[in-house]
């Protein structure tokens, strides 16, 4: 019996039965055709053009986009993370099509223990948080800063080898304060000011409890927590003991935001 015998797939596809490398092979082709008509480079509107290409593989075909990234990472990782998703981001609204990850609102208090669970995996090892408040030095992008996190464990998929079954991208939309938001009918978060203090706090609070009460021994992302765990392993890395580690010297490439965040 065939593949296409046991999925009662026989009369519903084309004859040829063609392999996943001439599938990605078909893929690359009609991606390629957008390049060789690009202009500029990674932030003109090709690369938005890219991004919805592969964006619609990933809907459809998880496995063969993971290939693809994986056999084009240099390539394509300025497309599925910086610089590109930070347009991605600015346009999220208007690019949505399915969602990816879960999203915790303001409105959510008091339901977070159990709507974590409406998360299908059993098993989690990753998760990375936005309020969407600080993207890549563009600002209050509320709801739409989820692109960040999507983009983030793609990459981590594809260059760490980290099983994307496995990992959650989260958004916590406590409101913006971004004006266009507030006014686009077309946003798809709270359309409501930010929260701040206690009651930022306090959906903080409620988000972390559930989140550790279903994946105990979960990772979840932060920023300053990856750069030093990053710096301590070049320690290792080196052979040497950590008591070292205040006199290595240390260069961050480039002087945006992100990276004075770092020596901070």
């Amino acid at each position: 019996m065939t593949e296409r015998d046991r999925l009662d797939l026989r009369g519903l596809l084309p004859p040829n039965v063609v392999s996943p490398d001439v599938q990605i092979e078909r893929f690359m082709v009609d991606l390629k055709r957008l390049e060789v008509h690009a202009r500029d480079g990674p932030s003109d509107p090709n690369a938005l053009a890219m991004w919805r290409i592969l964006n619609r593989l990933h809907d459809r075909n998880e496995t063969m986009y993971y290939k693809v990234l994986i056999a084009n990472i240099e390539e394509y990782a300025p497309i599925v993370y910086t610089p590109t998703v930070g347009l991605v981001c600015q346009n999220y609204s208007g690019l949505f099509r399915r969602p990816r990850g879960m999203y915790f609102s303001a409105q959510d208090r008091g339901e977070m223990m159990s709507m974590v669970y409406n998360w299908p995996a059993e098993q989690v090892d990753m998760i990375v948080v936005t309020d969407g408040s600080r993207i890549l030095g563009l600002g209050d992008l509320g709801v739409q800063g989820i692109g960040i996190a999507i983009g983030k464990l793609d990459l981590y998929v594809a260059a760490a080898g980290i099983n994307p079954q496995r990992v959650l991208p989260v958004m916590i939309d406590v409101g913006t304060n971004n004006k266009k938001l507030l006014e686009d009918p077309l946003y798809l978060g709270l359309q409501q000011h930010r929260l701040d203090g206690d009651d930022y706090l306090a959906v903080i609070d409620e988000f972390m409890e559930a989140v550790f009460t279903r994946w105990p021994n979960v990772i979840v992302q932060g920023t300053a927590g990856v750069a030093i765990a990053g710096l301590l392993g070049a320690v290792r890395a080196q052979g040497r003991p950590m008591i070292d580690f205040p006199r290595q010297r240390i260069v961050v490439a480039g002087a945006g935001r992100l990276a004075c965040y770092l020596f901070l």
